[in-house]
């Protein structure tokens, strides 16, 4: 299964944002349960570091690659 640069490039983006995102909510919710807010916000710095790797994925690709 290969998927089209642009459904790359979409993912890509969604996974930086929503991570970004996570971690956020998981630095809020440090005041209130630090052990819960840890664990949010590192599956968070995760997913944005998943979707920072995608960015390097998508500049090796060709322009008609997974096309």
């Amino acid at each position: 299964m290969s998927l089209s640069n642009k459904t790359l490039e979409t993912w890509t983006w969604r996974l930086i944002f929503g991570g970004l995102i996570v971690l956020g909510l998981g630095l809020a919710l440090m005041g209130r349960d630090a052990s819960l807010g840890t664990a949010i916000a590192a599956a968070g710095v995760v997913v944005a570091i998943v979707g920072a790797g995608m960015v390097w994925v998508r500049s090796r690709r060709g322009p008609e690659d997974g096309a």
